[in-house]
């Protein structure tokens, strides 16, 4: 009876090892862009896609305004999503995932504010 507890004991504890070795680890590196859409009445706000190259240097591409001088330019907002859309496009064939998408509003008061938008990517790396 000993000898079988003994053994069940060592194919437990064998098994166990096994089963902890065989778990990967992945470890992620991170990557991002910012849209910054103004809300400013007659067109006067500035917007923007901003990120960072692989050198750290901030690097931005202009967005329409949401709105014109006669109100919501549609028009603006489509040429948005399409800059945005080639910026996500762009970050994909590069290797990069769609992580998740966070997003604020901030207007002091209700006709004025802005709209930022961060995308945030992630790349499995190599284990070593």
């Amino acid at each position: 009876m000993k000898k079988i507890l003994l053994s069940a004991c060592l194919i437990l504890s064998l098994y166990s090892v096994n089963a902890q070795q065989a778990v990967p680890t992945v470890t992620y590196e991170y990557k991002m862009f910012s849209t910054i859409e103004s809300v400013v009445p007659a067109g006067l706000g500035r917007s923007r896609v901003i990120s960072t190259d692989k050198n750290s240097q901030m690097q931005e591409k202009d967005l329409e305004n949401i709105f014109s001088l006669i109100g919501i330019n549609f028009k603006n907002i489509q040429n948005n999503d399409q800059v945005i859309t080639d910026k996500i496009n762009e970050y994909a064939k590069d290797g990069w995932v769609l992580d998740q998408v966070v997003n604020g509003v901030y207007g002091p008061e209700k006709s004025v504010g802005i709209f930022i938008t961060r995308y945030i990517f992630k790349k499995a790396l190599a284990n070593p």
